[in-house]
């Protein structure tokens, strides 16, 4: 086994980040991409796959002294009436599979805190009971459970990070993938902001402050089994009040259009991130605020 680690998803938002910041600090890069893909620093190799194969993951784990599961191609909204095996829960089996064969390789895998825990009065923790909402979120739940149930039987480590609605500079705007984005394409553009339900409570972590989180988990001495920790900022924000914000950064104030609720959205999550505080003496370093103004300062460049 080497010192490489293999990262799916590498051509996403958060898996793109967290390949070059790896790759930066002088780890050996395997950039798995569903399409070739070029990256700026010269220690990441591309690695095209379809992320269902596990011939081709049996390859690669060996190579691997961990492999990053940043892989994800639904939403809440796009997983709405479609339950499906495709995309998601296919790529973390026949991982799994591979797995098998080398329960030494760790393995850190990029859960939601959003959408595990069902509709919150209080920060959710991570030994609160499960409630998924939608078909999206069933998802990560039954991935953590084949991934609880992978360390348990072959001794393997597996780190699950749960990190609430994520945003920050090189997140292009896709319809159903982050509203800071789409809020600021529709500032950038013009164009209405359709808003379901100005009431809905989120966390926003600022994507420096997850990869920091990655990095200290990758870096931690873990016992074999599985390991669970929440990633957020740890302060709820209204969608209405969140636009505000985002109009304040971008000084281009938003037209709202509220249309119906969605059956599949949870009203109201935050989540506790004291278990990460204590292990990793991590805590999250750029606000909201902050954060806004340097995702819409790389963003307004980019049109």
């Amino acid at each position: 086994m080497s010192d490489a680690i293999l990262v799916l998803g590498a051509g996403g938002f958060i898996g793109r980040h967290l390949a070059e910041r790896l790759a930066a600090s002088g780890v050996d890069v395997i950039a798995a991409t569903p399409r070739p893909a070029t990256f700026a620093h010269s220690g990441i190799s591309n690695a095209v796959s379809a992320y269902d194969d596990v011939a081709q993951f049996r390859r690669w784990v060996p190579q691997c002294r961990a492999v990053v599961h940043a892989a994800s191609s639904s939403t809440p909204g796009s997983s709405a009436a479609q339950p499906q095996l495709d995309g998601n829960l296919r790529t973390t089996l026949a991982l799994i599979e591979a797995l098998q064969d080398t329960p030494s390789c760790r393995l850190l895998f990029l859960s939601s805190g959003g959408t595990l825990y069902g509709d919150r009065d209080v920060p959710a923790r991570e030994d609160d009971p499960l409630r998924p909402r939608s078909y999206h979120g069933a998802g990560k739940a039954a991935a953590e459970h084949f991934l609880h149930a992978w360390a348990t039987q072959y001794g393997g480590t597996a780190v699950l990070l749960r990190p609430s609605n994520v945003y920050g500079p090189g997140q292009s705007a896709r319809r159903g993938f982050g509203i800071i984005p789409t809020a600021f394409d529709c500032a950038l553009h013009g164009k209405p902001l359709p808003i379901w339900d100005g009431s809905t409570v989120r966390d926003y972590l600022y994507v420096d402050d997850l990869l920091e989180l990655c990095a200290a988990t990758l870096a931690h001495a873990f016992e074999p089994g599985a390991h669970v920790f929440n990633a957020a900022f740890g302060e709820g924000i209204a969608l209405d009040k969140l636009i505000d914000r985002i109009d304040a950064a971008t000084g281009r104030p938003i037209e709202r259009r509220y249309e119906s609720a969605r059956r599949v959205d949870i009203h109201s999550i935050t989540a506790d991130t004291t278990a990460a505080r204590s292990t990793f003496g991590w805590s999250p370093a750029i606000d909201l605020d902050e954060g806004l103004r340097r995702t819409w300062q790389w963003y307004s460049t980019q049109a």
